[in-house]
């Protein structure tokens, strides 16, 4: 294992790294969800990234072997449920990209950090310092922000609802990761690594079969699309790599709530690629996120 000042040095890189190709995955979906149906959007994150998965940890055993995990029932249960609330929660946010713009979709799926904070504190023994708790709220102001753009009589209940579910499950399935990597006590990155591979695995054999049992044609639309799905999936399995890692050194509270600088790349994406305009409210939002992570960073 690395040193307590090493890994605490080492998960605001890894963080930085998820955010940075999880804003581009997105917006790669985001392109792709205007063109395929949402379970075909949600497979494309998954079926390309268990390969490039488990070459990642093929590459980790040939330049240090360690012990191979063992496999224990509790691991499995938490590898499933991750699994699941990640599938729920990559549905939810397509969802939500068809229902505003990019930006604002992403945004609302943030709230994911806030839940991911107060549920670390009360069930997952993860208590937050004041700093990093400000920060929390912070990026809790900015989630409302970005979700009630106009008075408080015109929010959109059911844009609300599906933001929130996505961001309960991203929160569900980050702390189940953290968990099931726990359990396998071996060092870094290897048991982040692991659990990076099964949860994929497990995710592209549900969720694969689910679109080949009810959505064939999706298959046929996935098949024709090859340079989309592979970017997709590269771009998911190298933002899971780093999401995972950085969890497997860090609460997944103080993670998550860094990772919303994932906005401001997004805001970046929209402005340049899609040539989407935010409101001066959107904007403030945004900033508040970028507060909140440095929030979290100085905490």
């Amino acid at each position: 294992m690395l040193p307590m000042g090493e890994s605490m040095a080492l998960w605001i890189p890894f963080t930085i790294f998820a955010a940075f190709m999880q804003a581009w995955r997105n917006a790669f979906q985001n392109r792709l969800s205007k063109e395929v149906s949402t379970a075909g959007v949600t497979l494309a994150r998954f079926l390309w990234a268990s390969p490039l998965a488990a070459c990642y940890l093929a590459g980790l055993y040939l330049y240090k072997p360690v012990a191979l995990p063992v496999v224990t029932g509790s691991f499995v249960a938490l590898i499933l449920l991750a699994a699941v609330a990640q599938i729920i929660a990559t549905a939810l946010m397509v969802v939500l990209f068809r229902q505003r713009n990019y930006a604002i979709g992403v945004g609302l799926a943030k709230s994911e950090a806030v839940i991911a904070a107060v549920l670390g504190a009360l069930f997952f023994s993860a208590p937050l310092s004041a700093l990093a708790w400000a920060g929390v709220i912070i990026g809790a102001l900015a989630f409302w922000l970005m979700t009630n753009p106009g008075a408080l009589r015109k929010v959109s209940l059911n844009t609300l609802l599906v933001g929130l579910g996505s961001g309960l499950s991203f929160a569900l399935t980050t702390l189940w990761v953290r968990e099931a990597s726990l359990t396998l006590g071996l060092p870094f990155p290897y048991s982040a690594a692991w659990v990076l591979l099964a949860v994929i695995l497990v995710q592209t054999l549900l969720l694969g079969a689910w679109v080949a049992w009810r959505e064939r044609g999706t298959l046929l639309a996935l098949w024709q699309r090859p340079g989309q799905i592979v970017s997709i999936s590269l771009f998911s399995c190298l933002g899971s790599l780093g999401w995972f890692t950085a969890m497997s050194l860090e609460t997944v509270a103080l993670v998550k709530t860094l990772g919303q600088i994932e906005v401001l790349f997004t805001l970046m994406i929209s402005a340049r690629w899609f040539r989407e305009t935010l409101s001066s409210r959107d904007l403030v939002g945004l900033a508040l996120i970028v507060v909140g992570a440095v929030c979290v960073m100085l905490a």
